[in-house]
């Protein structure tokens, strides 16, 4: 992805800018810039009165799970570590007002090593009968 010119290159096109004496493509040629980076920067200074960058704005909503969230989440694990998820989506709720789904919480089931094995025994497939019944 391409980088933002810096600011410093901004601020030297705009003072280099004087209207009426120099244009906007003279300006782009001199600076080796597109005519339409060196249109934007003009416009920006006349909108918002300053020769830096304009930040942007964040885009998208603002996650739930902040680091207040996180740090409650641990420690209801470590304190508690046969908790379902579903106890502690529940908890969450109770105690901070928030519904977090359970990708959001962060947390992967692992496998229970403690329950028994299964007693099926598998058939051998040497065992088994070839072919259709004639």
């Amino acid at each position: 992805m391409a980088r933002a010119f810096s600011d410093d290159l901004r601020c030297r096109i705009l003072r280099a800018y004087e209207p009426g004496k120099v244009s906007l493509r003279e300006l782009a040629e001199r600076f080796g810039v597109s005519w339409e980076y060196v249109r934007k920067i003009r416009k920006q200074h006349l909108r918002y009165g300053q020769m830096e960058r304009v930040r942007q704005r964040r885009h998208g909503p603002v996650s739930r799970v902040t680091a207040e969230v996180q740090q409650m989440i641990r420690t209801q694990v470590r304190a508690h570590p046969d908790l379902t998820l579903w106890e502690l989506q529940r908890q969450l709720q109770k105690h901070k007002q928030i519904w977090l789904s359970k990708s959001l919480l962060g947390l992967w089931r692992k496998k229970n090593r403690s329950t028994p094995k299964n007693k099926t025994v598998k058939k051998d497939a040497a065992a088994g009968k070839r072919g259709g019944s004639r």
